[in-house]
């Protein structure tokens, strides 16, 4: 007497943001300060932010061909980690194999750039 379920396979969520009036998640707190700590010169996460700082989505492939490194993902945990409010946009990406796949695109808004190049000069907007 065993029956199979006929009920419908869950399907896992699908991604999403809540965003306010400008795309930012609302709070009813002050944001944290801007101040992160750049990164040592001529590593990877030096490389990552000086790509994230000229507006440029990274993703894997495009960080893998100018970098040949696979660890993206550990290069924008470390960015993070030193303070860098960097996105990651989730993207449908599915597949023969894998129909739930999602690829993630990173970037850092200009205004952290131009907040962190005016902090470097020792300036202030």
């Amino acid at each position: 007497m065993n029956k199979k379920s006929t009920a419908p396979k869950k399907q896992p969520p699908q991604p999403s943001k809540v965003t306010g009036g400008q795309g930012e998640q609302l709070s009813f707190l002050p944001p944290p300060p801007f101040c992160p700590t750049w990164p040592k010169r001529g590593t990877l996460a030096d490389r990552a932010l000086g790509m994230l700082m000229d507006g440029k989505l990274i993703d894997h492939p495009e960080f893998l061909e100018r970098t040949q490194s696979w660890r993206l993902g550990a290069v924008i945990f470390t960015l993070r980690c030193l303070g860098w409010p960097i996105e990651t946009i989730d993207v449908p990406s599915p597949t023969e194999d894998c129909p739930d796949r999602v690829i993630a695109l990173y970037r850092l808004d200009g205004k952290y750039t131009a907040q962190a190049l005016a902090q470097m000069n020792g300036g202030a907007l």
